[in-house]
C-alpha cells in the first residue's frame, strides 16, 4: 500500500471542498493506494488490513479474485467506517476514475458521520479489529489451530442471532429494587365494614387475583424473563464457555454489532454516494474531455442488475425523486388527495426544500423506513418496477405482478432483518434440563430447514445441551426440531 502522490493529494483537497460546498461534513479521510490484489484482499477482509485467522477470508479472496480474473467484476474503491475514514483506491484507476471515487468516498463518510443508524458503532474498530485478531491468534497459539478454528466456526453461523435494534429499544426490564423485592406482593382487598366484606371483596375476586399474582410471579421466574432476541449475548451470560471461547464469541458478537448498520442502510448509503459524486462531478469537477469516460462508470454504477436488485440505483433515483417532490411541494394531505394524475405530474408549489429533505431523511432513516415512507405508486410506475417468481409450468422466472403494494411488500419482506428470520430464545431451561428453547416468528415463509439444522447444530456445540426451535412448516402446523447428542430431529407439535 502507498500513500497518495501530490497530484492526488491535490486532486482530494480539491473534491472535498466541492463535498463541502454542497453540503456534505465528514471526519478526515486517508486514503492509500493499492494494487488489485491487495484491494482483493481487504475486501475479503470486509475493508480492514488486519482480520483473525479464519479459512473464510481465503475463500472470499480466491472467488473475488477468480472473478476479477475473468472480468466479472472490478472493485474501484473501499471505504470503511472509521475516524479518520480510510479509503482504498485502485492503483489501475485513470484520473477520472479516482476523481469520482474521491467524490463518492465523500458521501459515504457523510453518511457515516451522520446517519443515526451507526451512531453507536465504535469509530476506533481499525485498532480493535487489529486487537481481536491478536486475541484470536493468542487462543490459537495456546490451544491449537483446529479447535479454535472449529469454535470460531460455530459462532460465526450464529452472528445473526442479534438484535440489530438494541442500540434504539431496551427490551430487558429494569431490575426491581432492593425495597421492592423484600416485599412479597398480595391481594389488594377494598376497606370495608365486617358485615359488607363479603359483597364488596366476593371470594371470586379475592381468588381471581390470586391466580394473576401467582402468574406473575411465575413469569418473574422465567429464565429469560422476557424473550431474548440478542441470543450471542444470553450465550455469553450463561452458556458453559471457558474463557477463551466466551472471548471469541465475544469478538464475534462485537463485529456483528459493528457490521449490523451497513447492512440497515446499504440503499440509503450507496444512494447517498451515488447523488453525492453525481452532483459534484457534473456541476463542479467534471472537465469535458472527461465526459465520456464519466458517463460510462457511472452509468456501469447505476445499471440494471440481472435477477436482483441494484442498491445504487434504487437509493440514488428515490433520492433525486425525494429532491423533486419537495422542490416543487408534491407532498402532504394537499397533493395526496389529488386524484388527477396530470395535475400531480405538474404540480408545483415552488415550495424549494428538496435540499433540506435530502440531508434529513438521510440523517433518520434506515433502508425499510426510506422504503415505506418514500416509495411511492407514482415511483414504482415510472421506474417500471415489479415482481417476479417461478412459472413451473415453464420453469422459467417471469413477472409476477405490477402491484405496487405487492412490490413494496415484497422489498420490505426482503429487508426486514436482513431477510433472515426472526428468532427468539424464549427458555433457557426448557423442561428443567438446561435445554435452550427457541421460537421462529413466523411471518409467510418457513425456516430453509437444512440451514436451521446446521444452526441448532452449532448452537449445540456452544450450548453444550440439547437445543430446540419452534416453527410453523407447510402441510405440518407447528414443528420443533432439535438437535443433540443422538443429532438432530423433528416433530410435530399438536
Amino acid at each position: 500500500m502507498a500513500s497518495l502522490p501530490p497530484d492526488l493529494l491535490a486532486l482530494q483537497a480539491t473534491i472535498e471542498q466541492y463535498a463541502r460546498e454542497f453540503g456534505l461534513d465528514f471526519s478526515e479521510i486517508r486514503y492509500e493506494i493499492v494494487d488489485y490484489e491487495t484491494l482483493n484482499e481487504l475486501a475479503a477482509y470486509d475493508g480492514f488490513p488486519t482480520r483473525y485467522p479464519h479459512w473464510r477470508f481465503g475463500m472470499e479472496f480466491e472467488r473475488l479474485s477468480k472473478s476479477y480474473a475473468y472480468g466479472l467484476h472490478r472493485i474501484y474503491e473501499m471505504v470503511i467506517n472509521t475516524e479518520p475514514c480510510y479509503a482504498y483506491l485502485l492503483a489501475s484507476n485513470l484520473r477520472i476514475d479516482q476523481k469520482l471515487v474521491m467524490a463518492h468516498v465523500c458521501g459515504h463518510a457523510d453518511f457515516f458521520k451522520h446517519n443515526l443508524w451507526f451512531a453507536h458503532t465504535n469509530r476506533k474498530m481499525l485498532d480493535e479489529m487489529a486487537n481481536h485478531a491478536a486475541r484470536v491468534r493468542r487462543h490459537v497459539d495456546r490451544y491449537g489451530q483446529d479447535l479454535v478454528e472449529n469454535f470460531v466456526d460455530a459462532c460465526l453461523s450464529l452472528d445473526n442471532l442479534i438484535d440489530i435494534h438494541a442500540a434504539g429499544i431496551r427490551r430487558r426490564p429494569e431490575p426491581a429494587s432492593a425495597v421492592e423485592n423484600d416485599e412479597a406482593p398480595m391481594v389488594k382487598k377494598l376497606r370495608a365494614k365486617e358485615y359488607m366484606d363479603m359483597f364488596i371483596n366476593p371470594p371470586e375476586f379475592l381468588a381471581q387475583q390470586q391466580r394473576q399474582l401467582d402468574e406473575d410471579a411465575q413469569q418473574s421466574q422465567r429464565f429469560p424473563e422476557s424473550p431474548e432476541r440478542d441470543v450471542l449475548l444470553f450465550l455469553l451470560e450463561h452458556a458453559p464457555l471457558t474463557h477463551w471461547q466466551r472471548d471469541v464469541l465475544d469478538i464475534v458478537r462485537e463485529e456483528a454489532y459493528y457490521f449490523a448498520p451497513q447492512r440497515q442502510t446499504k440503499i440509503m448509503n450507496e444512494g447517498w454516494a451515488v447523488f453525492a459524486h453525481t452532483h459534484i462531478m457534473t456541476q463542479r469537477a467534471l472537465h469535458p474531455d472527461e465526459l465520456i469516460d464519466y458517463a460510462a462508470h457511472h452509468s456501469g454504477v447505476v445499471a440494471a442488475q440481472s435477477g436482483r436488485l441494484n442498491p445504487y440505483k434504487l437509493g440514488y433515483e428515490l433520492f433525486c425523486d425525494i429532491e423533486d417532490r419537495w422542490n416543487r411541494g408534491a407532498f402532504g394531505a394537499a397533493y395526496e388527495a389529488c386524484d388527477n394524475a396530470a395535475a400531480r405530474q405538474t404540480w408545483d408549489t415552488r415550495a424549494g426544500l428538496g435540499r433540506q429533505k435530502l440531508f434529513e431523511v438521510r440523517r433518520i432513516y434506515n433502508d425499510i423506513g426510506f422504503i415505506d415512507e418514500f416509495l411511492t405508486e407514482d415511483f414504482a410506475r415510472e421506474h417500471k418496477l415489479f415482481t417476479f417468481a417461478l412459472n413451473e409450468d415453464t420453469d422459467e422466472y417471469e413477472i409476477a405482478s405490477r402491484n405496487f403494494q405487492a412490490i413494496k411488500r415484497r422489498l420490505l419482506f426482503q429487508l426486514t432483518n436482513f431477510g433472515q428470520p426472526l428468532i427468539e430464545l424464549v427458555d433457557g431451561n426448557h423442561a428443567n434440563r438446561g435445554e435452550l428453547y427457541l421460537q421462529h416468528r413466523f411471518e409467510g415463509a418457513p425456516l430453509d430447514v437444512p440451514f436451521a439444522q446446521d444452526t441448532l447444530r452449532h448452537l449445540y456445540t456452544v450450548w453444550g445441551r440439547p437445543v430446540h426451535i419452534e416453527t410453523q412448516a407447510p402441510e405440518r402446523g407447528r414443528v420443533r426440531f432439535t438437535h443433540g447428542p443422538e443429532g438432530s430431529a423433528w416433530q410435530v407439535i399438536t
